[in-house]
């Protein structure tokens, strides 16, 4: 184990979880994200007696509820931090788990490399960065997306709160993704075209571009066949659920320099926006879905009714 990753793992912990000696803490891994699971739990059994680590097989796709085992301990903790290969974070038992009062933080497809990378940061100041983006979207009737790739796509919140993903998870219910730095909200609706260039899963880091049109609130064009069969087979489950535009979120975290191919770290990426569809129920909007399918789009330009947000931005390869 190198220095650096429990160095990540010490800023998880205390920076931002803020976890307690009193209080219990759930790990929450699976076969794949073992490792990380373990220091996590290391450093957490340093701070706490009243630590666990609960290791299952990898989920299907990202969104699948983990076993009920898992599920109620998650409940019961105060503190919830779950490394696994598939995303917990759009899930009935994350939310259960936070509505009960945990503060929950999610590190979905989370490695060595992306830990180390995207906690080597100062949460504080992504947390100025959220707040400073929020304070020009907040409220806004319409939002409009452009890129020079193609993108030209239009959101509107609606009654939907924008919310921030700040990484500093200190008060009963917060829930963040790890590495953090997003200001996102789940749409009441949205139309026109967005067009990924940046890091899509199952690619990574794209080397084309992926298109998807929107209506009326769904995408209804993919050009990627493998994106649409992890689409198609939600749609088996829940119908044009799967399809639904879940999310416009806007990159804050100035520490990740370059794309790395990881969702969870370049979603996170200052000058960057994303965009999801599937599940949005656990951020604020109220499809259930099995899946939520996050796409990052580079040198985007943003407009709240119609004016020009001002995006925090690094120097990028």
């Amino acid at each position: 184990m190198s220095n650096a990753l429990r160095e990540a793992a010490e800023t998880a912990v205390g920076q931002c979880m803020a976890l307690g000696p009193e209080e219990s803490c759930a790990v929450v891994t699976d076969d794949e994200r073992l490792p990380i699971g373990e220091i996590l739990y290391e450093v957490a059994s340093s701070v706490t007696d009243d630590a666990v680590l609960l290791r299952y097989p990898p989920g299907e796709q990202h969104g699948t509820e983990p076993p009920a085992p898992v599920a109620a301990a998650m409940a019961d903790a105060d503190v919830v931090l779950a490394p696994t290969t598939k995303s917990l974070s759009h899930t009935r038992a994350r939310k259960r788990a936070c509505d009960a009062g945990a503060r929950a933080a999610t590190l979905p497809g989370i490695t060595e490399e992306v830990m180390i990378a995207g906690l080597d940061a100062d949460y504080e100041a992504i947390a100025r960065g959220c707040r400073e983006v929020l304070a020009q979207v907040e409220g806004a009737d319409e939002v409009r997306v452009t890129t020079p790739a193609g993108t030209d796509l239009t959101v509107e919140p609606g009654d939907r709160e924008w919310l921030t993903d700040t990484g500093m998870v200190h008060d009963p219910g917060d829930f963040s993704n790890l590495p953090a730095g997003e200001t996102f909200v789940s749409p009441e609706t949205a139309n026109g075209t967005y067009v990924v260039d940046g890091t899509m899963m199952p690619h990574g880091l794209l080397d084309e571009p992926l298109r998807f049109e929107v209506e009326d609130g769904y995408v209804t064009h993919i050009s990627d066949d493998a994106v649409r069969e992890q689409v198609d087979a939600g749609r088996a489950d829940v119908g044009d659920a799967a399809a639904n535009l879940a999310e416009l979120g806007i990159g804050t975290n100035v520490g990740v320099t370059e794309l790395v191919g990881s969702v969870l770290l370049d979603e996170k990426a200052a000058g960057t926006v994303h965009v999801a569809m599937g599940d949005d129920a656990s951020i604020g909007g109220d499809t259930e879905a099995p899946l939520h399918l996050d796409g990052i789009i580079r040198e985007p330009t943003v407009y709240a009714d119609g004016s020009e947000v001002e995006l925090p931005t690094v120097e990028r390869t």
